[in-house]
């Protein structure tokens, strides 16, 4: 959305990128909060803003990247699936599962504390969230001209 031309390095998760930030070896990198949120709150890591299209409840004096380049929104999301053809009753009865926890005041606390934000819904929800992601992602890549190496 800028045209701003980065080299996109792949490593082997948050812990190596975590080292080569705090060591100075890796000027800049987008992360998902929960695993770099104790260090931005330590302080050993400086956090320029957030990619979601609000600013982070457990930080607030951070900007959205949005805020200086208008709908910019890149988030993360994790979610449940089952193999297609799978019985309802076993899907109804996963999502269930997978919902319970969220409704606990202290399990939501402590998701909000790492960055989290618990969503749940169904499997139709669930299923918006990722054709609207696909959709999104396909212009992007279209735009940039990416191709896999």
């Amino acid at each position: 959305m800028t045209g701003c031309n980065m080299l996109h390095i792949p490593d082997k998760g948050a812990s190596p990128v975590l080292t080569d930030l705090i060591g100075g070896q890796v000027q800049v990198w987008f992360d998902n909060l929960p695993s770099s949120a104790p260090h931005i709150k330590g302080n050993t890591i400086r956090a320029l803003a957030v990619t979601s299209a609000a600013r982070e409840p457990s930080m607030m004096d951070l900007p959205t990247v949005g805020d200086t380049v208008p709908g910019f929104e890149a988030t993360a999301w994790l979610g449940v699936g089952m193999p297609k053809g799978s019985p309802r009753e076993a899907i109804d009865r996963i999502n269930a599962e997978v919902n319970c926890p969220l409704v606990y005041p202290k399990m939501r606390a402590r998701l909000a504390e790492l960055g989290g934000m618990p969503i749940g819904g169904t499997p139709e929800d669930f299923g918006e969230v990722i054709a609207a992601e696909t959709e999104k992602w396909a212009r992007v890549v279209a735009a940039s001209g990416a191709t896999v190496d």
